[in-house]
C-alpha cells in the first residue's frame, strides 16, 4: 500500500526539516573527531535523520536538545527511564547520598540493600538477591552459574530476543531450523553454536526437540520478546517452556529488564512463572546503573552449599562499582515511591489508550500494520496479524518506513525509541500527550498514503 516513490521524497523533505531545526546538534556531531562513530555509543549512530539531536536536560516525559527543541519523550531510555527523568524522589535519595552522606564506592553494603531485595522478592517471589551495574553484567553472572551447578554447558536462547550484549544470546533460528549466529555479530570468541542452543518463541515442539539433546543448563528467555516489536506470548506457552524445563532437568532464568512493563511484579507476578533465577536491571534505578538477578530459596541453597566454587574473590561479579550506595538509594526511591502499583495502574492505561487510538488509526486508513502493547508500553509492526516468533517480527521490519515516521515524529516534538517502534509511558505522562502523538502519527499517515 506504501508507494516507495512518494515515501522517498517526503523522507527527504523530513531530513531537510532536521537538518534546519537542529544546526547546533549538527555542529556537535561533525566536530566529535575523538568519540568512536561521533558518539559515546556506538548504537547512538542508530538515527532516522543521519545524525543524533544532542541531549541539554530532561524531565518528567520531557526532553530538550541543545537547540532548544522541546519533545514528548516515549522513548524514555528504552525502558531505563520509566520512572520518568529526573524523578524528584530519585532526586532527593541521590542528592542525600551525595551530599550528606557521600561514599559512592566503598565497597561495602548499606541497610538500603535489604530493603531493595525484601521489596524484590515481594514483587518478583525470589529469596536471594545480587547487584551488578547492569542486566547484562546480571545475566552473564547467571549464565555462570546455572553451568557450574547443572554441569551443562550450552544456554538456550529465543531468536531475536534481547539480553544486553550477551556472547551466548546472539544466536538465531537458520534456515535448517537449527542456530547460527545473529547476523551483524562482532567478534564472536567462539562459534556460537558451541555456547548456545535456540528455539523461536511460541514454539515448544522446537524448544522440547532441543532440550532432549541433553545438554542445555537453562533457558534464558524474556518472558515476551521486546526489542523485535513485543511479541506476546501464546496461551499456555509460558506454561509449555517451565514444564518442559522441568521434565527435561533444566533450569529457567527469565529476564524482565523490558517486561517489568507489564506491571508492579513484571509478567512474572502477574502471570505466576517461577524461575530458577530472575534479571531485572534499568528501570529499578529510575536512570542509574544497576542490574540485579534473583534466586529462587531452592536454587541459592545449591550454590551457597558448593564451597568448590569461589563466591568471593575473583569468583564474585559485578566489579568494584556492583552494589554502590547510590545505584542502592536510587533503586529504594525508585521502587519505595515511583513505580507503585497505583503508578502502574496509571501507566497501563495511558498505554491502552495509546493502542486502542492507534489501532483506531490502522482500521481508518486500512493499513495492514498491528501494535501490540505490553503493561506500559506498546509498539507497532509493518504486518497484521501481529508476528508470532522473533524471526517473523524480523521479517516484518521496514527500515525505511520506520526512518520515516521516526523523523516526522520527532520534526514535530515526538520521541519514539529508536530502536524500533516502540512507546512508554511513564508516572508524568498525560493523556493529552498521548494525543498529541496521534495527530502527528495521523498526519504522517495521511500524507503517506495521499489520503
Amino acid at each position: 500500500m506504501i508507494n516507495r516513490d512518494r515515501l522517498a521524497e517526503l523522507n527527504q523533505r523530513e531530513l531537510a526539516t532536521f537538518s534546519k531545526r537542529n544546526p547546533k546538534s549538527l555542529a556537535a556531531y561533525e566536530k566529535a573527531d575523538h568519540l568512536f562513530g561521533r558518539v559515546p555509543m556506538t548504537w547512538m549512530n542508530k538515527k532516522a535523520g543521519g545524525f543524533p539531536v544532542y541531549f541539554d536536560r530532561a524531565l518528567g516525559n520531557r526532553i530538550w536538545d541543545i537547540d532548544g527543541n522541546e519533545y514528548i519523550d516515549f522513548a524514555l531510555g528504552d525502558t531505563g527511564a520509566m520512572a520518568g527523568h529526573s524523578n524528584p524522589v530519585v532526586v532527593a535519595a541521590i542528592e542525600k547520598r551525595i551530599k550528606e552522606q557521600g561514599g559512592l564506592t566503598t565497597m561495602l553494603p548499606t541497610e538500603d540493600a535489604e530493603w531493595v531485595a525484601a521489596n524484590l522478592s515481594e514483587r518478583f517471589g525470589m529469596a536471594k538477591w545480587s547487584f551488578s551495574l547492569t542486566a547484562t553484567d546480571a545475566n552473564r553472572w547467571a549464565i555462570r552459574l546455572v553451568r557450574a551447578i547443572t554441569g551443562k554447558p550450552k544456554i538456550l536462547f529465543n531468536a531475536y530476543c534481547y539480553h544486553g550484549s550477551v556472547d551466548e544470546a546472539l544466536i538465531v533460528v537458520g534456515p535448517d531450523g537449527e542456530g547460527m549466529s545473529r547476523p551483524g555479530n562482532v567478534g564472536s570468541p567462539v562459534d556460537v553454536t558451541e555456547t548456545s542452543r535456540v528455539a523461536e518463541f511460541n514454539d515448544l515442539e522446537g524448544l522440547e526437540r532441543q532440550l532432549k539433546r541433553g545438554d542445555v543448563a537453562a533457558v534464558l528467555m524474556e518472558p515476551a520478546l521486546t526489542n523485535i516489536g513485543i511479541v506476546l506470548p501464546e496461551p499456555g506457552y509460558l506454561q509449555g517452556v517451565r514444564e518442559l524445563t522441568r521434565k527435561y532437568d533444566t533450569l529457567l532464568i527469565i529476564d524482565e529488564t523490558h517486561t517489568f512493563s507489564a506491571g508492579y511484579g513484571g509478567m512474572t507476578k502477574r502471570d505466576n512463572l517461577e524461575p530458577d533465577v530472575f534479571v531485572i536491571g534499568k528501570a529499578i534505578a529510575g536512570g542509574i546503573p544497576t542490574g540485579t538477578y534473583g534466586l529462587s530459596a531452592e536454587f541459592a541453597a545449591k550454590v551457597l552449599a558448593r564451597t568448590d566454587l569461589d563466591l568471593v574473590d575473583m569468583g564474585g561479579v559485578g566489579g568494584t562499582l556492583a552494589g554502590n550506595p547510590l545505584s542502592v538509594a536510587a533503586m529504594r526511591a525508585t521502587l519505595e515511591h515511583v513505580l507503585t502499583e497505583s503508578a502502574f495502574d496509571k501507566m497501563i492505561d495511558l498505554a491502552t489508550y495509546f493502542t486502542t487510538g492507534v489501532n483506531a488509526l490502522f482500521a481508518k486508513y486500512e493499513l495492514p500494520w498491528s501494535i501490540n502493547q505490553l503493561g506500559t508500553r506498546a509498539e507497532y509492526r509493518f504486518a497484521k496479524p501481529y508476528p508470532i516468533t522473533g524471526t517473523a517480527a524480523f521479517e516484518s521490519a521496514d527500515a525505511e518506513l520506520e526512518d520515516f515516521l521516526h523523523l516526522y515524529l520527532a520534526n514535530r516534538g515526538i520521541l519514539l525509541t529508536p530502536f524500533h517502534n516502540m512507546a512508554l509511558m511513564c508516572p508524568t505522562t498525560t493523556r493529552d500527550d498521548v494525543d498529541q502523538h496521534h495527530e502527528v502519527f495521523e498526519a504522517a499517515i495521511s500524507e503517506l498514503v495521499g489520503a
